[in-house]
C-alpha cells in the first residue's frame, strides 16, 4: 500500500473578536489531505495562533514530498520518527508544527483504513472524560463578569471551569473568590495566569489560589523559567499545570520527572502531534502526574480512550468552526468519540474556500 496523494492548503481563519489569554484574533490552520493507493482519505491539520501559518505550509509540503507522497505506507508513529530524524540540523520550530499535520493525517488514514475511531486504532477503548470550561474568559473581566461566565458553565453541566488571570495579585485575589462563590460545591475551580506572573508574584498567587481551593493554577511563569518552575513547587501552594508551549518530547521530561506540576498540557501543534503526546501521556502515567491537552477536545477525547493519564478535556472554543463532526459534551459534563472511523473531522469545501489563503 502507497501513499497516491498527499496534498497540503492553508486557511487563515478570522475570529470576530480576540479571545482567551493572549488575544488571539486569527489562527493560520494548515490542513493535510493524504489517500492511500486503495482511496482510503487521512485528514490533518495544525496551526499557528497570530499568524506566520505560510511558513509552516512550506515545511509541509516540504515533508510531503520528501518522505509520504509516492512512499509506502507506514504505521504513523514510524513515519513521525522517519520525518522528525531530518530535523537535527534545522530545529523544530515550524518543522515540528508542520509535522503534527501530517501526524493527525497518518493517524485519521490508519484508522480508516482499519474502519475503526481512532479511539480504537491508537490502542484504546472508548470513554468518557470530564471537560471543563475556559471559554468565555478573558483577564480583563471584572469579578461579577468572571463569576457568571463560572456559572453558565456549570449550568452546562461542566464540572470544572477555568477563568483568566491579569497577574495582579489583589485583582485576581478578588476574581478567584467571585468564581468560586459562584460555584456549586462539586464544581472544581482552576485558574491561567497565561505567563503573566515573575517569581515573587506568582507565589502570592499560589498561596491565595490555595487558600480559595484551586484545583491548579496554569502557566504562573513563562514556559522557559524552568529554575523559577523549580522554586514554585518547593515553595508549595495551588497545584501547577503547564505544557502548551513546550515543543519536542525532551522539554517535558524535567516537568514530569522532577513533578514541577501536577497537571501536564502538551498542545498538538506544539508537541509535534498525536505521536509524541501519546508518549508524554504515558510518561506522566508513570509519575501520576494527569495530562489536559490544550484545547481540541474533539480530537483529543480519543487520545483519553488510549491513555488512562488524560482526566481533563478543555472546552476553549476556537477552530471548531472549521471543522464538522465533532462529538458533543454530554449533560454529565463529559465527553465520548463519536463511533465513526477516524477522528471523524472533515473541512468543508466551503471553508475551505472562504478561508483559503
Amino acid at each position: 500500500m502507497r501513499i497516491e496523494r498527499a496534498d497540503a492548503s492553508l486557511l487563515r481563519y478570522r475570529l470576530d473578536r480576540p479571545v482567551g489569554g493572549s488575544n488571539v484574533s486569527s489562527v493560520d490552520v494548515v490542513v493535510v489531505d493524504m489517500t492511500d493507493s486503495s482511496g482510503t482519505p487521512g485528514l490533518g491539520f495544525s496551526y499557528v495562533i497570530g499568524g506566520e501559518g505560510d511558513v509552516v505550509l512550506a515545511a509541509v509540503r516540504q515533508q510531503l514530498d520528501r518522505h509520504v507522497a509516492g512512499h509506502a505506507c507506514l504505521p504513523p508513529q514510524a513515519l513521525w520518527r522517519r520525518i522528525a530524524t531530518g530535523f537535527n540540523r534545522t530545529g523544530l520550530g515550524p518543522n515540528l508544527l508542520a509535522l503534527a499535520a501530517i501526524d493527525v493525517a497518518a493517524w485519521d488514514l490508519e484508522a480508516r483504513r482499519r474502519a475503526v475511531p481512532l479511539a480504537v486504532a491508537m490502542g484504546g477503548a472508548p470513554r468518557a472524560v470530564r471537560v471543563y470550561g475556559s471559554g468565555g474568559f478573558h483577564a480583563r473581566q471584572s469579578p461579577q463578569e468572571a463569576a457568571a461566565t463560572a456559572a453558565a458553565h456549570a449550568a452546562r453541566g461542566l464540572t470544572a471551569v477555568k477563568a483568566r488571570l491579569s497577574g495582579n495579585s489583589q485583582t485576581d485575589t478578588t476574581v478567584m473568590r467571585a468564581v468560586r462563590s459562584a460555584l456549586p460545591d462539586h464544581v472544581a475551580a482552576m485558574f491561567d495566569a497565561n505567563e503573566k506572573c515573575d517569581l515573587a508574584s506568582a507565589r502570592r498567587l499560589l498561596d491565595a489560589a490555595r487558600d480559595e481551593g484551586a484545583l491548579f493554577v496554569e502557566e504562573p511563569l513563562p514556559f522557559g523559567a524552568l529554575e523559577g518552575y523549580r522554586a514554585l513547587a518547593r515553595a508549595g501552594g495551588a497545584a501547577i499545570a503547564a505544557g502548551e508551549h513546550l515543543q519536542g518530547r525532551q522539554a517535558f521530561h524535567a516537568f514530569l520527572s522532577e513533578r514541577l506540576v501536577a497537571v501536564i498540557q502538551p498542545d498538538l501543534a506544539m508537541a509535534g502531534g498525536l505521536t509524541p503526546i501519546l508518549e508524554v501521556a504515558a510518561l506522566a502515567d508513570a509519575f501520576d502526574i494527569g495530562v489536559a491537552p490544550h484545547f481540541l477536545p474533539g480530537l483529543f477525547v480519543h487520545l483519553g480512550a488510549a491513555a488512562p493519564a488524560v482526566t481533563w478535556l478543555e472546552d476553549f472554543p476556537l477552530l471548531e468552526p472549521l471543522f464538522e463532526g465533532w462529538p458533543e459534551t454530554q449533560r454529565d459534563g463529559t465527553m465520548m468519540p463519536r463511533d465513526v472511523p477516524g477522528h471523524g473531522l472533515a473541512v468543508s469545501a466551503e471553508n475551505r474556500r472562504r478561508f483559503a489563503v
